[in-house]
């Protein structure tokens, strides 16, 4: 058994509860094996149909949410060798497998060499490369329902798994069982949180979204998916993870290179003849020739200084991300045996350079990713987007916009856009126009703000319980940031408080940071509202906050406490279920209806059809169609 696997087992945390912290959908085959070859304490999924070379294939699942793969072999099938290690016969001739991360990768193979168009697993089709929006399905198996059910009403394939690796996802088990996860500094909160504060591992929610998938039979419409691994950072001191970090990405379909941790540590040599100088003797000087080419292609002329500034600055982590671009390709050539599956997008992320992006930087970077056989399919220059916050001049957007889309045309490329939740409709608007849809939008933290509308809107005694007490987390986080010692820390959490003052139509008083007992009267007297700033800055804190407590040193905990804390969110109601599932498709179909990418007759039906659910099961079963 593996580490992580009886770490779950010892403390009770089960899938069913608690799901993708394993690689493994299953944690403890021996009594499923046993359940299963007597015929009760389990249940199967036929919308979960798949067929391969080797027969139909079917999930099943028991109470403590293990799953099994359960092959119904032909006549010339390789019947318990379909399969590596365990397996079991069962009465009706049908054979059982754990389903584990390595079977899981066998099955990849077995499914796309039947058929290289099944959408069981995330793919990189051409469609997902030119026009997409970027899910970042936090909530994992609570998540996916309400992402599954827009694409199959919208008739189109998003990004539906993505998130930061490793800020948000957890990118080694083993290391975070030996206490090995860096702190990821949060100014704001005025401490650093451990790496994967949401808890789940990359290659446990890899697992979880293409099971997801297949119980609800959404493969069943044959809408090709993408899962992102968003922010996979580059050099710096993560050079020494690289491996483990291209391991745990192996099933992603889609990877945003972050040039920002090698950027960083770069030094730039001082003044135009030293930096002259680096370019002749570190850059081939036919590479340096093609990307000076490709930036006249896109009309612009360079400044020969600014030229060699910019290439000294991006060289030594372009250089890194080759070396990472190999990693990716190379692993997958190694596990999987068909194109579709070794096949993945590429997204580069500018916007941590200094300042706007100019079109010249786009267009020097896009040309060396094309000089280097690494094309993209996305590009994020930097807007100046502040998350969950409209773009203030749609006139003045859609002149920074149009001035990056001319050159991203010329290299057949969309723009990415981060920060992406939370804009106006009409900055969506400007998005599409100006792009004709080719175009990412990328989501995330706009889904933890749904979790809170959808609790805080349920009748269920339980889902207000955990609403009041994620509320008063949040409260508890703005009134000690109110008064912290460091000015950053206090700064913001003062803006958080103000912003949602002026929300509710309270007046902000001179006095109002005269004492934090002051402070909290007056934000203990208004509602407890998820539309709150200061709620909407601190909740994603609360999911692995060890006994809910507001105290620093509680943050990010991944032992039993911490994840007794997340299991919370895994025991809401089927009414909060379905609220959350539901505000998920809407947003998603806002999205695909300002930017373009859907027709607005379709996404009003899809609209329509949302609001007329009064059961989950009913919900889920419009997935399959």
């Amino acid at each position: 058994m593996s580490a992580i696997n009886d770490f779950l087992l010892t403390h009770q945390l089960r899938l069913s509860t608690n799901p993708c912290i394993s690689p493994d959908f299953c944690l403890d085959w021996p009594t499923l094996a046993a359940e299963l070859a007597f015929g009760s304490g389990f249940a199967v999924y036929p919308l979960s149909e798949v067929t391969t070379e080797d027969g139909l294939w079917s999930i099943a699942e028991n109470e403590a949410g293990d799953h099994a793969w359960i092959l119904l072999p032909k006549s010339g099938g390789r019947g318990r060798l379909a399969l590596s290690g365990e397996a079991v016969e069962l009465p009706d001739g049908s054979i059982a497998f754990p389903a584990t991360f390595e079977h899981l990768l066998e099955m990849k193979n077995a499914i796309q060499e039947f058929d290289p168009d099944a959408t069981v697993f995330p793919t990189a089709t051409p469609r997902l490369g030119s026009s997409t929006i970027g899910v970042g399905a936090r909530f994992t198996t609570l998540h996916w329902p309400g992402v599954d059910w827009a694409m199959a009403q919208l008739g189109i394939g998003v990004t539906a798994n993505q998130n930061s690796i490793p800020r948000e996802l957890v990118f080694d088990v083993e290391a975070m069982l030996a206490d090995r996860l860096a702190k990821v500094p949060f100014p704001f909160i005025g401490t650093d949180v451990p790496e994967g504060h949401q808890g789940q591992s990359v290659e446990g929610m890899s697992h979880g979204c293409v099971m997801a998938k297949l119980k609800t039979g959404f493969h069943r419409r044959k809408i090709a998916w993408s899962f992102n691994a968003d922010h996979q950072p580059i050099g710096g001191w993560y050079d020494e993870r690289e491996d483990s970090l291209v391991e745990g990405c192996l099933l992603a379909s889609y990877i945003t290179f972050d040039l920002s941790p090698e950027l960083s540590v770069t030094p730039l040599p001082e003044g135009a003849k030293a930096q002259a100088e680096y370019v002749v003797s570190e850059i081939d000087a036919s590479l340096v020739e093609k990307v000076k080419g490709r930036v006249a292609d896109a009309g612009l002329n360079l400044d020969p200084a600014e030229f060699n500034e910019l290439l000294c600055r991006v060289w030594p982590s372009m250089d890194k991300m080759k070396i990472r671009d190999e990693k990716y390709r190379a692993i997958r050539e190694k596990h999987f045996t068909t194109e579709v599956g070794c096949s993945y997008l590429r997204e580069l992320s500018i916007d941590e350079l200094p300042g706007l992006t100019t079109a010249e930087t786009t267009a020097i970077m896009l040309a060396l990713c094309e000089a280097l056989e690494m094309p993209v399919n996305f590009i994020a220059p930097a807007f100046g987007f502040q998350k969950n916050m409209p773009y203030p001049d749609n006139g003045e957007l859609r002149t920074m916009i149009e001035r990056q889309w001319e050159v991203c045309r010329t290299f057949g490329v969309s723009i990415g856009f981060h920060s992406g939740s939370g804009k106006s409709a009409e900055n969506y608007q400007v998005m599409g126009e100006v792009t004709g849809g080719q175009l990412e939008i990328k989501t995330s933290g706009r889904y933890t703000y749904e979790m809170g509308r959808a609790l805080s809107a349920s009748s269920d005694e339980g889902d207000q319980a955990l609403w009041k007490d994620w509320y008063q987390f949040t409260l508890d986080l703005a009134v000690a940031g109110a008064f912290a010692e460091s000015r950053t820390e206090q700064s913001m959490a003062r803006s958080f408080i103000v912003e949602s003052l002026k929300t509710a139509g309270v007046e902000v008083s001179d006095d109002l940071f005269s004492s934090s007992e002051g402070t909290r009267e007056v934000l203990t007297s208004l509602k407890a509202d998820p539309e709150w700033m200061f709620w909407f800055e601190y909740n994603f804190l609360y999911i692995l906050a060890a006994g809910g407590k507001a105290d620093k040193a509680a943050l990010g905990d991944h032992s039993p406490a911490g994840y007794r804390q997340r299991e919370r969110f895994y025991a809401i109601s089927d009414e909060g279920r379905l609220k959350f599932a539901s505000n998920v498709a809407r947003y998603i179909i806002f999205l695909c209806k300002n930017t373009g990418i859907v027709a607005p007759e379709t996404c009003e039906s899809a609209e329509k059809k949302l609001s007329h659910y009064a059961r989950f099961d009913e919900f889920l079963t419009d997935i399959a169609g």
